[in-house]
């Protein structure tokens, strides 16, 4: 599934902070000490393993913002399954500048096919079924749009995006606002919150027992 493309306003700052993280105050210099100045160089992206493709923008973005004489050639694009050994992209340019962008290129290639790849192999479980695979929003702090990206390329569906653009009543809601049936308005008294997953449990708790001033919003999940 080819999902549409991320506007380059989305992606660019990101793919901007990874550089910086990378090349830090000084720039790479193993490359500066070691790499001849105008050489040039050719290179691949190699699938080590069978998976599906996400994030070529952000990698082709990567060689860009470092040289834009570095050209790279698409081989198998966003959504695309490739094989063991399968060329996604061949690169070409200055040789110093694709060492440069490499890592950050390929991190972000990597990361996103992993996510489109792992939901792929869960859109294949349930295919002939009626279910339907959606991503929530316990994503990479900072890579949200992007790592949602990726999930449509394996073929899987986006929920929400953030707290404003849909309303969704869980546990937590529930339990501080009183119960789903509590009268609006009245105050509200805070619980012992948890808040559970398979891989962890992260529980929040307040010192006592106390009452909210402001009056609590009320929905009701019936």
């Amino acid at each position: 599934m080819t999902p549409v493309p991320l506007a380059r306003i989305m992606v660019e700052p990101l793919v901007r902070a990874a550089l910086l993280e990378d090349l830090g105050r000084a720039g790479d210099l193993t490359t500066d000490a070691i790499v001849p100045a105008g050489l040039a160089a050719r290179a691949a992206m190699v699938a080590r393993e069978t998976g599906v493709v996400a994030g070529l923008d952000l990698a082709k973005l990567a060689f860009a913002l470092i040289d834009p004489d570095i050209a790279v050639q698409v081989e198998t694009g966003d959504g695309a399954t490739v094989t063991t050994g399968g060329v996604i992209a061949r690169v070409r340019g200055p040789a110093r500048a694709i060492l440069m962008a490499e890592r950050t290129a390929l991190n972000l290639l990597g990361h996103l096919s992993g996510i489109a790849s792992a939901t792929a192999s869960v859109v294949a479980a349930v295919r002939g079924t009626k279910a339907k695979i959606t991503c929530t929003r316990k994503t990479t702090p900072g890579l949200r749009a992007v790592e949602k990206y990726a999930v449509r390329a394996g073929g899987g569906a986006n929920h929400r995006f953030g707290l404003d653009d849909a309303i969704l009543i869980k546990d937590n809601h529930i339990a501080i606002a009183g119960g789903s049936r509590r009268r609006c308005g009245a105050p509200a008294r805070l619980p012992v919150i948890s808040s559970r997953s398979k891989s962890k449990s992260i529980i929040w708790s307040s010192s006592k027992w106390r009452s909210v001033k402001a009056p609590m919003p009320c929905y009701s999940t019936t």
